[in-house]
């Protein structure tokens, strides 16, 4: 999950990123950072997307993640 405080220091690793520059350890940091939170990004609009419902012509009520995008285990 991704915190307010990742979210800081994503932003001040940028910042000092264009003003001096990074050393090698913050330039990994802000790599695993960025992964982090666009993978949280992703599951976030996954499970959005995975509940959206829409109601067919004739009435019935039909989960499109389950149709569609969730995944089945063992599947």
């Amino acid at each position: 999950m991704i915190t307010d405080e990742k979210i800081a220091r994503i932003n001040e690793l940028y910042r000092k990123s264009q003003a001096e520059g990074l050393t090698e350890e913050e330039k990994k940091e802000q790599d695993l950072l960025r992964k982090e939170f666009v993978a949280s990004v992703r599951g976030n609009l996954r499970s959005q997307l995975n509940n959206i419902d829409v109601i067919n012509e004739d009435g019935k009520i039909e989960n499109l993640g389950e149709k569609y995008g969730a995944k089945k285990p063992n599947s």
